[in-house]
């Protein structure tokens, strides 16, 4: 199954609509709760991201019977060092946005945490793809 939604840069209104519609979804296919909270989470981070830091983009989500992929692009700026912006608590954000309550540097570690697998494309003046995956199961060794 896939789902694909639109986001708009700078409307934190809508931001988490695309992860409050996947949280639909798994509760739907029976995905444990404890995999659902930390897909909403990552999925979540990276729609503010986008809403705060790019001039719109769009997640695809591609969801099997062992887990999700997701994928979330922008039309932004890009990250200049993508090291610098996984630290805890570093932020670009303005003063505007983090006067909302957003900014607070956490959105990438949050991600990173709650993610099996990820990977960051990006560079300075170049959109961003991040694409991440949760598998629907545990295994042994976790």
């Amino acid at each position: 199954m896939d789902v694909s939604i639109e986001l708009t840069a700078g409307d934190f209104s809508r931001a988490g609509t695309a992860s409050s519609r996947i949280k639909k979804i798994l509760k739907q296919l029976n995905v444990p709760p404890d995999i659902i909270k930390r897909v909403v989470i990552a999925l979540y981070e990276s729609e503010v991201n986008v809403v705060a830091h790019s001039y719109g983009g769009n997640v695809t989500c591609t969801i099997t019977s062992e887990g999700i992929d997701i994928v979330v692009q922008d039309q932004g700026p890009g990250i200049p060092d993508i090291d610098l912006a996984m630290s805890e608590g570093y932020s670009t954000a303005s003063k505007e946005i983090r006067e909302m309550g957003f900014g607070a540097g956490m959105g990438l570690p949050n991600i990173r945490k709650n993610v099996d697998a990820l990977e960051i494309n990006s560079s300075e003046n170049s959109p961003t793809t991040i694409s991440m995956h949760v598998k629907f199961t545990h295994t042994q060794e976790e």
